[in-house]
């Protein structure tokens, strides 16, 4: 016995406010069929005794702790640039004034 019926299709295609010709409601019939069909299927598959899981193989973090460490001073970081201007690098302009 088919999972969806062709006048269930048609229903859901008046409730989506479809507009399907019969052919349409037939072959979508049969693709929707098939897929509740396959999803029954995988749904007898699933055992209770397997734990579920969103990836296969564990993941563990691979990342190191966060550790505060002291930085540079906005003088030591200025120290060797080529220019400064108001405690910040100073660059040469590369748009034009509009942009």
């Amino acid at each position: 016995m088919p999972a969806i019926s062709r006048d269930e299709v048609a229903h859901l295609a008046r409730l989506s406010r479809l507009a399907l010709t019969d052919e349409e409601l037939d072959l979508y019939a049969g693709q929707l069929d098939s897929i509740l069909t396959h999803v029954a299927q995988i749904s007898e598959v699933a055992a209770a005794d397997v734990a579920a899981t969103a990836a296969p193989n564990p993941a563990t973090n691979v990342t190191r702790p966060d550790v505060v460490v002291p930085g540079l001073t906005p003088d030591q970081a200025l120290a060797q640039a080529p220019a400064v201007e108001e405690q910040r690098f100073m660059v040469p302009q590369i748009l034009g004034e509009g942009e």
